[in-house]
């Protein structure tokens, strides 16, 4: 029996994630909406297992194995979306990585399209998992900029966590002033709901100028040019896997 034959039968969540599809728990959400195939039949069933000759579809795209694990940092421009399908968006920030490879990848989280700032990029699912799962605590830092200076009982409030449309609370996990300006100040957020540093200050009466993100655990946006990526190094994947299995979100 070959290495590549030992492995299956794989569940089919896991040959999903391997695939670079997504994490295996986002690829159960895929396969409970009906939106995986299995030699042409729908599968909702999880602890579905695949064998080698098994064909594969998600979305209509029929996806493979994939030994070679990519991962890429972006420095995502505004107006951008992230996301790899939108019929009522043009620009994806996916389409500014110009790899062979680039195809294979999703964005690790996402950042609205009104922001710019670091993006990582990836076809490992177990990897992406790691990222994005609250239990992880991978800390997300923004370099944030308001219409008008930010009070302090404001972003201690942020702190405490405030309640605006969900059961649970917006909160940020720290903050930073610029010496003399609190016109801009860094966020650190660890689990980032859609849109919240932005849901937070407006909850507050600022207006969000403008929101970049300039750290993702302990990879940094640093002096990558906008719209410019760059391969992240081993070391910066070990350092990334080492903070969520210490579940040290932040800086190593």
């Amino acid at each position: 029996m070959t290495e590549e034959k030992s492995r299956f039968p794989m569940r089919l969540n896991s040959y999903m994630a391997k695939s670079g599809v997504a994490s295996r728990r986002a690829s159960d959400e895929l396969i409970l909406s009906g939106r995986v195939m299995v030699n042409n039949k729908v599968v909702r069933e999880l602890g579905s297992k695949v064998e080698e000759e098994d064909v594969v579809q998600v979305d209509g795209q029929t996806i493979e194995l994939v030994e070679t694990m990519y991962y890429v940092a972006l420095n995502k421009p505004r107006g951008y979306v992230c996301t790899n399908y939108d019929p009522n968006e043009t620009k994806y920030a996916r389409d500014l990585i110009d790899t062979k490879y680039r195809d294979l990848l999703f964005n690790v989280g996402r950042l609205d399209k009104d922001s710019n700032g670091l993006v990582l990029f990836t076809n490992d699912g177990e990897f992406m998992n790691k990222m994005l799962h609250p239990k992880f605590e991978i800390e997300k830092e923004y370099l944030v900029k308001l219409d008008y200076p930010v009070k302090h009982e404001d972003l201690e409030r942020a702190l405490s966590g405030i309640y605006i449309d969900e059961k649970t609370p917006y909160k940020i996990k720290r903050y930073d002033y610029i010496p003399d300006t609190r016109l801009y100040f860094f966020v650190t957020l660890t689990e980032g709901k859609n849109r919240e540093i932005r849901k937070i200050f407006e909850y507050f009466g600022y207006r969000v100028k403008s929101l970049t993100r300039v750290r993702f655990g302990s990879v940094v946006l640093g002096n990558l040019e906008v719209g410019d990526y760059r391969n992240l190094t081993k070391k910066e994947v070990f350092s990334l896997l080492s903070l969520a299995e210490g579940k040290k979100g932040g800086k190593p």
